[in-house]
């Protein structure tokens, strides 16, 4: 046999075999479907997902909007509860209709009553985190891509495995079945 019909028969299931039941080819159609899916469905999930959170965050730098906010009181340096560089704080910012806000958000500690600090609002004028740059949006969509992929693909080989395993079962009932037929053809037995 030559190297070429050696390799096709290797990667072809289906060939004729005296011993090939259906569940064979059921089984082999089983898994091109699921290398399909991970394959195939994979890249489209996952390019899909990283668009549209590209997209997203895109969005949320076009809407939000940065504001110099003022403090209202000091922060004190160890003020976060966790040791953290972050703490809680009252603020207050004009907007640009001239309406006076205050509410109260994260800021860096340390900072006395009267410093300038930035914050960020979103379309409605509510206070929102800042926005992720485009070097953060290319990482988060990508890392959010490759999840997708991977949830798709451990979702397709579940779905193989299970598919594989009740074919198994199936096979060893019939093997029990034919055995019963045959096994006492076979003669005298022992035990």
């Amino acid at each position: 046999m030559s190297d070429g019909t050696c390799a096709k028969r290797r990667l072809w299931r289906w060939h004729s075999n005296p011993l090939r039941r259906r569940d064979d080819i059921v089984e082999a159609w089983i898994v091109l479907a699921v290398w399909a899916v991970i394959l195939v469905g994979g890249a489209v999930v996952g390019l899909v997902t990283a668009q549209a959170a590209a997209e997203a965050f895109t969005r949320q730098r076009a809407e939000r909007r940065p504001v110099p906010a003022v403090l209202l009181a000091d922060v004190p340096a160890s003020a976060s509860a966790s040791g953290g560089t972050l703490a809680l704080a009252r603020i207050s910012w004009t907007t640009p209709d001239g309406t006076t806000h205050t509410d109260r958000t994260l800021v860096d500690t340390g900072q006395k009553a009267g410093a300038e600090v930035t914050v960020w609002l979103d379309g409605r004028g509510a206070l929102v985190t800042e926005p992720p740059s485009t070097t953060e949006t290319a990482i988060e969509a990508g890392v959010l891509g490759v999840a997708a992929a991977v949830g798709l693909a451990g979702a397709a080989v579940g779905a193989g495995a299970l598919a594989r395993w009740r074919l198994d079962r199936r096979r060893i009932d019939q093997w029990g079945r034919e055995w019963d037929l045959v096994g006492p053809l076979w003669g005298h037995r022992t035990g």
